[in-house]
C-alpha cells in the first residue's frame, strides 16, 4: 500500500510540474545554465510491477525514484524538475521514438546530470554537455555524430558519438542534455505546386509601377501587357490604341523594342507585310505588295505630368497611288479618279503628335491634351492596324471609311479626361481626307469636330461611342459634309480578341449609309492562329461615273474572310508570321453583271518588331 501511494504521489507531482518546467525551458532555450559540480546522491527506487507513464518526473522537493525496467520506454524520460536529482533513465530504444515534441529540452538550473544508462543505440547527443560538467565518454562509433562539436561554453569538446539513423537532422547547434532522446523532426511541408499562380477570377498581385505611361505593358516592362500603370501601381483595365483610342487591357497593347535615353523611355514598333492577293470576277485583280508601318514613341515624366511624343511612318506610297485590289472598297482618289474596288496606300507620315497628361491625384486620373500636324481625332474605334482582332488580316476592311479613315488627319487638337474606367474627349481637326500625294505633309486645319466616350469595365472589355461632324471629307463629293456616328465593343482575354462595330455615315445633304464589322483573332495554341472578318456595308460609290445608270445607287454588300497564320518568334522582339486567307462575297442581283460571283485568297509573310 505504501508503495502504491508513493508511486501515485510521484506521478501526480510530475504531471503538475512538467508544464512549468517546459515553460521555463522555452524561456531559456539555447542559454547555458549553471550546474552544480557535486551531484546529489541518487536514492534507490522501490521496484514496481509496471512502469508509469510519467516515470522519471520527480516531484519538487522529494527524492526521485528509479523506475523499474519496462518493455516500453517512459515518454518523458530525462525531464527533471528544478532542484531535483535527475534519475537515470531506463534503457530505451534508438532515438527518434518516445516523446516527440520535447526535443531540445535541456536540464533546468540546479539539476544533477545523470550518468547515461546503457542503451541498444548510442545517444545521438553524446558530447552536448552543460557548463561545469565533465564530458561523458562516448561509445565508439562507426560514423561521426552530425552534432559532434556542439558543446556548452566552458566544457571540453568530446569525441564524436555514433550517428543515429533518422534522429536529429536539422537540429545542429541545439545543446541538449546527455541521455535525452530527441525525436525525429516533423517532415517539412511539400512546396505548393500552385504557389504564385493566380486563380481565374481572383485579383492578380499589383505589379511595380511602370517606368513609362502611355504604352505601358510593352515588352521589356514590368507591368501587365498593354496595361498602363498609374501612380498607385495598380494595373488599369485598358491599353493604348491608335491616337487617344483605347483597347481592352488584355489585348496586349503594342509590343516592341524599348530603350532608355536619359529621362526618356523610347519604344520602337512596326512591321513589313508581304502580301499576294488574287480576287476573281470582272472587277477582280491580282497583285503582290508590301504593307508597312513603323512607329517610334518617346515618353518621360515632367513635374505633375507625363509627356509623350509619337511618330508613325509608312513606305506604302511606293506601291503607287492606286494601292492594291480590294473588292467593294471605296474612298480617296488616284490620278484624279475615285478609287473603287481598291484600297489606297497610307501616307509616309501617318502620325506626328504629342500628348501631355496632367495628374489629378494619386489614383491615375488625368486631364490631357493631344495633337499635332498629323494625328488622329477622337472618332471611332482604334484604327484596324492597331487592333488585336485584326492582327493577321492582310487587307484593310471595306468599311474603313465608315469607322477609322480619320486615323491620318492633317491637323488635330484633342482635350479630355482620363480615369481608370472612363475616358471622355473632344477633338477639333481637318475634315478633308488625305490627297493622293502621299509623300508630303498637307496643310493642317481645324474645321471639324468630334466627341468620344470610352468605358473599360474590366481588362477584358472596351466599349466606345463617338460622333463627329466632318467638313467635306471626300473630294469626290464636293460640298457635302458628313455626320459620322460609331459604336463598338471589343473583347480580349490574352488568346482571343474580337470586335463588333456599327457606323452610320450621314451625307449632309444626302443619304445615311450604315456599316457593320465583326472580326476576331484566336490564338489556338503556341503560334497557331485562326482569324476572320465579316462586313456588311451600304455603299453608293461603286459607280462613280455620273453617266452610269447605277451612279449614286446604294447597294448593300457583304464580305466574308477567314484564314490561318503561324507565328514564329525569331528573337525576343522580332516575329515572323506566315499565313493566308480566303474570301467570298454577297451582293445584290443588280451587281451580278459587274462583279459575277467573286472569290479571293491571300498569302502573306509578316515580319514584325513586336507583335
Amino acid at each position: 500500500m505504501t508503495k502504491s501511494l508513493l508511486l501515485a504521489a510521484t506521478a501526480a507531482a510530475a504531471l503538475t510540474a512538467f508544464p512549468a518546467a517546459a515553460q521555463n525551458h522555452a524561456q531559456h532555450a539555447g542559454h547555458a545554465m549553471p550546474m552544480p559540480t557535486k551531484p546529489t546522491p541518487k536514492p534507490t527506487p522501490t521496484p514496481t510491477p509496471a512502469p508509469r507513464p510519467h516515470a522519471g518526473h520527480a516531484r519538487h522537493g522529494a527524492p526521485a525514484h528509479r523506475p523499474s525496467p519496462a518493455p516500453t520506454p517512459s515518454p518523458h524520460a530525462g525531464h527533471a524538475m528544478p532542484d531535483m536529482p535527475m534519475p537515470a533513465p531506463a534503457p530505451s530504444p534508438a532515438p527518434g521514438g518516445g516523446h516527440a515534441g520535447h526535443a531540445g529540452h535541456g536540464g533546468m538550473a540546479g539539476m544533477t546530470a545523470p550518468a547515461p544508462s546503457p542503451a541498444p543505440t548510442p545517444d545521438p547527443h553524446a558530447g552536448h554537455v552543460m557548463p561545469g560538467m565533465s564530458a561523458p565518454t562516448p561509445s565508439p562509433a562507426p560514423a561521426p555524430d552530425p552534432h559532434a562539436g556542439h558543446v556548452m561554453p566552458g566544457t571540453p569538446s568530446p569525441a564524436p558519438s555514433p550517428a543515429p539513423t533518422g534522429g536529429h537532422a536539422g537540429h545542429a547547434g541545439h545543446d541538449d542534455m546527455p541521455g535525452m532522446s530527441m525525436p525525429a523532426p516533423s517532415p517539412a511541408p511539400a512546396p505548393d505546386p500552385h504557389a504564385g499562380h493566380v486563380m481565374p477570377g481572383t485579383p492578380a498581385p499589383s505589379p511595380s509601377p511602370a517606368s513609362a505611361g502611355g504604352h505601358a505593358g510593352h515588352a521589356g516592362q514590368d507591368d501587365m501587357p498593354g496595361m498602363p500603370m498609374p501612380d498607385s501601381g495598380m494595373p488599369l483595365p485598358y491599353g493604348e490604341g491608335s491616337g487617344t483610342a483605347r483597347l481592352p487591357g488584355a489585348d496586349g497593347g503594342m509590343h516592341g523594342l524599348h530603350l532608355s535615353a536619359g529621362d526618356w523611355m523610347v519604344m520602337a514598333h512596326g512591321y513589313a507585310w508581304g502580301v499576294y492577293t488574287d480576287q476573281s470576277g470582272p472587277r477582280g485583280d491580282s497583285m503582290g505588295f508590301v504593307a508597312s508601318m513603323g512607329m517610334l514613341t518617346a515618353e518621360r515624366d515632367a513635374p505633375g505630368a507625363r509627356v509623350r511624343l509619337q511618330s508613325m511612318f509608312s513606305l506604302e506610297p511606293a506601291m503607287g497611288a492606286p494601292g492594291y485590289p480590294n473588292l467593294f472598297a471605296t474612298g480617296e482618289t488616284a490620278g484624279g479618279r475615285p478609287l473603287v474596288d481598291r484600297q489606297h496606300p497610307h501616307d509616309l507620315f501617318m502620325e506626328l503628335s504629342a500628348r501631355v497628361d496632367v495628374k489629378l491625384g494619386g489614383g491615375g486620373d488625368t486631364v490631357f491634351v493631344y495633337g499635332g500636324p498629323v494625328a488622329e481625332p477622337a472618332l471611332g474605334p482604334s484604327a484596324f492596324m492597331h487592333r488585336g482582332s485584326a492582327r493577321y488580316l492582310p487587307l484593310a476592311p471595306i468599311s474603313h471609311h465608315w469607322f477609322d479613315s480619320t486615323h491620318i488627319t492633317y491637323g488635330v487638337v484633342t482635350a479630355g479626361y482620363s480615369s481608370r474606367r472612363f475616358q471622355i474627349e473632344a477633338s477639333a481637326f481637318r475634315g478633308r481626307e488625305p490627297d493622293e500625294r502621299r509623300w508630303d505633309i498637307e496643310t493642317p486645319a481645324l474645321d471639324s469636330w468630334s466627341v468620344r466616350a470610352s468605358f473599360s469595365p474590366t481588362p477584358n472589355w472596351l466599349l466606345q461611342v463617338s460622333h463627329g461632324r466632318l467638313n467635306q471629307p471626300e473630294s469626290s463629293h464636293p460640298g457635302e459634309d458628313e455626320g459620322r456616328t460609331t459604336a463598338s465593343i471589343q473583347y480580349a482575354d490574352g488568346r482571343f480578341s474580337g470586335l463588333l462595330a456599327f457606323s452610320a455615315k450621314n451625307r449632309i445633304p444626302g443619304p445615311v449609309l450604315t456599316a457593320w464589322t465583326g472580326e476576331a483573332n484566336w490564338n489556338v495554341a503556341g503560334g497557331h492562329n485562326l482569324f476572320g472578318r465579316v462586313e456588311i456595308v451600304e455603299n453608293d460609290e461603286l459607280f462613280p461615273d455620273h453617266n452610269h445608270p447605277l451612279h449614286d445607287r446604294i447597294f448593300r454588300v457583304a464580305k466574308f474572310e477567314g484564314g490561318y497564320a503561324y507565328r514564329i518568334p525569331l528573337t525576343d522582339t522580332v516575329n515572323l508570321a506566315l499565313g493566308g486567307s480566303a474570301m467570298t462575297y454577297a451582293r445584290p442581283g443588280a451587281l451580278a453583271p459587274y462583279y459575277g460571283r467573286p472569290i479571293g485568297f491571300t498569302a502573306f509573310a509578316k515580319l514584325s518588331l513586336g507583335d
